[in-house]
């Protein structure tokens, strides 16, 4: 037993440094291993003494115990942060509709876009081949983020592939495709806002059911969509009266979104104008309140009923233009019941134009009283399946009216395209200088062509959803500023944009006429000679020359590309940069309608002469107005008749232009006057010009 607490004796000493075991060790066992201090130890007798606790002042310093404080204090915030972002990140999730993961997501994108162009915004870019490279890139990262986020930034991205002609090729390329179908909400999502909005299922509502087999007195409804857009979708149904209509309901999330969505674009094109020093964001709010408006359907109805009653008391118009009928009491702010509309979209240029194998008498499908069908009932084609991942699981109810396109299935409207484009450019140029109400989203896939009883082409207007409205002052300042163009009265020219606050007058009437403007102090054209130095300077046959071997010859491509790029910050800033409480906001609409208006017409080969056209009406609207004194109209008659006569210089190149493109050896007129107004924004601002923006 001693001999035990010897040895236990011994262990302690050895590991606490007792002072009265460890002093009768010598130093020769402190300098062998554990192995041969263990084997010492059971060979030779140990003799202890006593148990005595060592001194305190023998023992070492405490060591106070390592607690790693600044560790865990950090590992709890950690913790605290990635809990409380999970909270946020299931609460927009789930009530805000991702709005907030929609915002970073499009702050982070601008942010790496400015800095991308501010560090390589030069001939030679620091972190890229070539200026291009940057625009590839930058369009690619645009395009993503527009697509990830969908709803409101698709009505964007498309609104930015409208005018992408004034942007870098690799823009247009990438944006070209903003124009496919949006992805469509699952039937769940449509019902829960039919429910919403109506305090009852879909069912209730519209009286129908989903299926041909259920209850025979009942109505019926596609739960696909037959369109798929940014904001809303549209199904169709057939009421239990008979009527065919077509059911808008906008998507469940956009009423989270917009807000948010409009907000950030605020923001980013608050802070892209003040870094890049572009003066754009004073049309920033007009422009958020148009696109807002647009998701409010009761306002859409209150247009579409508008418009069709300016159309009905217009006897130029009534009979060639269709606003289709809104059902008021199937409608809400997010439903809109409308009639439904069978028709050839404008897209498809070879239906409305090809043979009419329909019969003698008649009409297309739901035209001037034409039955929807010729036989007077309905095809029973419940087990046709629509192509397609999105649409394979559900049948179609509708039944295909292709009657009109005869056994073969290969006619068409048999109308003519020139009937069809001034039909339009009527509509759009009374829109904007009689009446102050105008559609400015008049792409091909909101207008149908239709064909009346008697052949003649009618045109229908549908998605009343972004309009613009006009105040008499600005629109009469509009119609003249219109007529002086076309009669090269400079004096009202520079009157009327000085009073919008625009600095100068030619690069602004080339933007309207979406051609060249040459007819006032011709400083874009001396802009593009003045490329080439002073050297050319007073010859205009060695400026054409020295502007042609400039384009061929420069060695230095890139920096001429900069410098022509730089250009076009200026010519904005020339156009916006002056007085922006002048500027009237609504000319951005106006300037977007002319636009598209002269893509479809140029879509459709160039059929019309379009600048006549709304010529003509700028001017008659002078002397028809209702708002203007008589003394005022009777002058404006005379001016009227004079220009009637100056239009008739327009006409002959029209048909000049069109007898070449009839023999093959030109253009239509659209096309030739976007060849010159391509080579003034390429050599005046750097841009490429597309305007082939429908094309596919």
């Amino acid at each position: 037993m001693l001999g035990a607490r010897g040895g236990y004796g011994h262990r302690i000493s050895r590991l606490g440094g007792l002072q009265s075991t460890s002093s009768r060790l010598t130093p020769w066992h402190r300098t062998f291993s554990s192995g041969r201090r263990l084997q010492q130890f059971h060979q030779e007798p140990q003799q202890f003494g006593p148990f005595v606790p060592p001194k305190p002042d023998s023992l070492p310093r405490p060591t106070p115990a390592r607690t790693y404080s600044r560790t865990r204090r950090w590992t709890r915030r950690l913790a605290y942060t990635a809990g409380a972002l999970g909270l946020v990140y299931a609460f927009d999730g789930v009530w805000l509709a991702s709005s907030l993961a929609r915002t970073a997501r499009t702050f982070k994108t601008g942010i790496i876009v400015a800095l991308d162009y501010k560090i390589n915004f030069r001939h030679e870019p620091i972190f890229a081949s070539s200026i291009a490279e940057v625009h590839e890139r930058s369009a690619r990262r645009w395009f993503d983020l527009l697509c990830a986020n969908g709803g409101l930034y698709l009505k964007i991205g498309q609104a930015i592939a409208m005018q992408s002609a004034i942007l870098p090729p690799e823009f247009q390329k990438m944006f070209a495709r903003m124009f496919d179908d949006a992805p469509q909400n699952d039937w769940a999502d449509v019902a829960k806002v039919i429910q919403e909005d109506f305090g009852k299922p879909a069912e209730d509502v519209f009286g129908v059911s989903f299926d041909r087999t259920e209850d025979s007195r009942l109505g019926l409804m596609e739960k696909t969509a037959r369109a798929s857009a940014s904001v809303a979708q549209v199904h169709w149904a057939c009421l239990a009266d008979g009527r065919e209509v077509a059911i808008k309901v906008q998507k469940r999330e956009i009423a989270q979104q917009v807000g948010w969505d409009l907000w950030t674009f605020k923001v980013v094109t608050y802070i892209y104008s003040k870094w890049f020093d572009i003066p754009v964001y004073s049309l920033v709010p007009y422009i958020t309140e148009r696109l807002f408006l647009e998701t409010d359907f009761e306002n859409e109805a209150n247009n579409a009923e508008r418009m069709a009653q300016l159309v009905a008391d217009e006897p130029r118009l009534n009979g060639r233009v269709y606003i289709p009928r809104v059902y008021r009491e199937l409608s809400s702010r997010r439903v809109m019941t409308a009639e439904w509309i069978e028709g050839v979209r404008l897209w498809d240029k070879e239906t409305l134009a090809a043979p009419w194998k329909g019969g003698r008498g008649r009409g297309s499908p739901g035209c001037r009283g034409t039955p929807l069908d010729v036989d007077g009932r309905r095809r029973e084609n419940v087990g046709h399946q629509a192509a397609g991942p999105t649409r394979s699981s559900h049948a179609w109810l509708k039944p295909e009216r292709a009657w009109w396109k005869g056994p073969d299935g290969n006619g068409g409207l048999g109308v003519r395209l020139k009937d069809v484009m001034t039909i339009m450019v009527d509509l759009f140029s009374a829109q904007m200088f009689l009446w102050g109400v105008v559609h400015v989203d008049p792409h091909p896939g909101n207008l149908f062509g239709r064909r009346t009883p008697s052949g003649e082409a009618e045109l229908v207007l549908i998605d009343h959803g972004l309009y613009i409205h006009i105040e008499p002052k600005l629109r009469h300042q509009y119609a003249l500023f219109w007529k002086s163009l076309l009669t090269f009265d400079n004096k009202t020219l520079r009157g009327i944009v000085q009073e919008w606050g625009v600095s100068n007058v030619d690069i602004f009437a080339s933007a309207t006429l979406l051609r060249p403007y040459t007819g006032g102090d011709r400083s874009t054209e001396r802009r593009i000679q003045g490329l080439g130095g002073q050297d050319d300077a007073g010859d205009p046959q060695q400026q054409q020359r020295g502007l042609l071997r400039r384009r061929t010859s420069n060695p230095d491509q890139a920096a001429r590309a900069f410098e022509a790029q730089e250009k076009m910050r200026q010519g904005i800033r020339e156009i916006l940069g002056g007085d922006n409480s002048k500027w009237p906001q609504a000319l951005v609409f106006l300037g977007r309608n002319l636009r598209i208006v002269q893509g479809n017409n140029q879509y459709l080969g160039s059929p019309v002469n379009r600048i006549k056209i709304t010529g003509m009406w700028a001017s008659r609207a002078l002397v028809e107005s209702p708002d203007l004194p008589w003394s005022q109209k009777v002058a404006n008659l005379y001016r009227h008749v004079l220009f009637r006569l100056v239009l008739l210089t327009t006409d002959i190149a029209f048909y000049m232009a069109r007898a070449k493109q009839l023999l093959g050896r030109g253009a239509g007129l659209e096309d030739e006057m976007e060849k010159q107004l391509k080579n003034v924004a390429k050599d005046t601002f750097g841009v490429e010009l597309n305007h082939a923006v429908f094309e596919g």
